[in-house]
């Protein structure tokens, strides 16, 4: 077994646990079943449950729950004096004209949160409409010299996309943090298409959401799991069916066997590989159990061999 002293990873200069919370699940009930089959107690447990794991980061966006998650997360945050790193993404939709229509949602933003300040606050898509990219980033720029925003990111960028953020911004002195993509074992495109090579190159954290590809990493769905359970985003989702569970049944094995090895799931053992990648998973955690599980996937390192195992038998999700 390898073992290590927990790493961290730096975004904006500030070092966090290589692994977060993401809470697209906290009060959506539109996507998730939140208010159904659990509710803001069961949230609260994950979020005291992360914390006292040592986790800080926690990202949320007004879109999730139609700014139900942000809310939530605001009062949260009461109930710790722990200095925590929250972020949050704008939503550039045509109907939002201007540079004011940017601002009044990080006010709104600020507002539900209950905080003076967003430590990441992230472009949610790279949609331009009637606003451009330049008037976008320009005035988040604005907020960062007021004050209102720490560090600036991106999300769903591609390779030139974040290129041109990161140039915009640098015009104004200012880092761009992070892209926040989809990245998994079963989701590696960004090691193709030069997101992640990028991102490295600009010295830019990449956010790994869907890190567990919708809890299929975890070995607990199966084809009659799949029948009784499937609810919400994952309804959607054609790996939930008898025959994408099939093709994955191979990778789950694996992550079983090599989980054997440190007495951790196949949760972990995915989440720690994507650690091993440089790049900050955030992984969903509707319950205490599930942030406990996360947690558990850092302060350990995968050996060279299973980590190559993991990437040759998956390389067909690049």
């Amino acid at each position: 077994m390898t073992t290590a002293s927990a790493p961290t990873i730096a975004i904006n200069g500030v070092d966090l646990p290589p692994i977060g919370i993401g809470t697209w699940a906290w009060g959506d009930s539109l996507f998730w079943s939140y208010g159904k089959d659990y509710g803001e107690a069961q949230i609260a447990g994950a979020f005291h449950t992360a914390v006292n794991a040592g986790i800080k980061l926690f990202d949320t966006a007004e879109v999730y729950g139609l700014g139900e998650s942000e809310r939530i997360i605001g009062r949260l945050l009461k109930s710790t004096d722990q200095k925590l790193y929250i972020a949050t993404k704008y939503m550039p939709v045509p109907w939002r004209l201007g540079a004011g229509a940017v601002r009044a949602a990080l006010d709104n933003s600020l507002q539900r949160l209950g905080i003076e300040q967003i430590d990441l606050y992230q472009i949610h898509q790279p949609f331009s409409f009637l606003v451009s990219q330049k008037t976008l980033l320009q005035t988040l720029a604005d907020a960062v010299a007021d004050g209102k925003i720490g560090a600036i990111g991106v999300s769903n960028y591609s390779a030139q996309q974040m290129t041109e953020a990161h140039a915009i911004l640098a015009d104004r002195g200012i880092p761009l943090a992070v892209n926040q993509v989809q990245y998994s074992l079963l989701a590696r495109q960004i090691e193709r298409n030069g997101v992640l090579e990028t991102a490295q190159t600009l010295g830019a954290t990449i956010l790994a959401y869907s890190p567990l590809a919708q809890g299929l990493l975890t070995g607990k769905y199966n084809s009659e799991t799949v029948k009784n359970k499937v609810s919400g985003a994952r309804k959607l989702d054609p790996r939930f069916t008898q025959r994408g569970l099939e093709k994955i049944l191979p990778v789950v094995q694996l992550l079983t066997q090599i989980g054997e090895n440190y007495n951790r799931t196949p949760a972990q053992v995915a989440l720690n590989w994507l650690i091993a990648q440089g790049v900050l998973p955030i992984p969903g955690a509707k319950s205490s159990e599930q942030a406990q599980q996360n947690a558990g996937a850092f302060g350990w390192s995968l050996s060279q061999a299973e980590l190559t195992q993991l990437d040759l038998l998956t390389r067909s999700w690049q």
